[in-house]
């Protein structure tokens, strides 16, 4: 479980910085498609795997009303790796760590490259800017979009209740 929050020595004055956790969760939902078309040339050196690329089942767990009891809901496929990208290529020396949903080798590779790049404090802003800025902002949209069509389907029931204690018999009266 990755809990550590890097922020670069030089990002005091921006507000919008992300920390580690809230970049590698943009990154493992980001359109691997997209990540593609940011980081390939990123990923044309030599990489040093630390741990090679490698698809398994982990438990996912939900909780009785959000926040009751945890209970087992089921296994969902996740891939994982970390790597190294070549220094002499990237400029990089820091290592990267991606866990994805779903078995997209590529996907893990490139959400970890893009982790590493981050990291780099040389190259953390030029990389928060191609990479987390749009990534936000297209996740954001996608959510806000969710919630309006959820709304738009949303029902409202109301209760009709006599009011006790009135002084009046009458079965009729509201």
């Amino acid at each position: 479980m990755l809990h550590h929050d890097y922020k670069p020595a030089d990002t005091g004055s921006n507000s919008n910085s992300l920390g580690r956790s809230d970049w590698m969760a943009l990154l493992a939902r980001a359109p691997e498609s997209w990540l593609e078309i940011h980081l390939a040339t990123q990923c044309a050196g030599d990489l040093q795997w630390l741990r090679p690329l490698e698809t398994g089942l982990m438990m996912v767990q939900g909780r009785a009303g959000g926040s009751g009891q945890r209970f087992n809901l089921g296994e969902v496929r996740v891939t994982r790796c970390v790597l190294k990208p070549d220094p002499a290529h990237t400029g990089c020396h820091q290592v990267g760590v991606a866990y994805v949903m779903g078995g997209s080798h590529r996907h893990a590779q490139l959400a970890a490259m893009a982790d590493a790049l981050l990291q780099e404090p040389a190259l953390h802003a030029h990389w928060s800017h191609v990479l987390l800025q749009p990534l936000k902002q297209m996740q954001d949209a996608q959510r806000q979009q969710k919630n309006a069509q959820a709304q738009a389907t949303r029902v409202e029931f109301f209760t009709v209740a006599r009011e006790a204690g009135n002084g009046s018999d009458d079965e009729g009266d509201f």
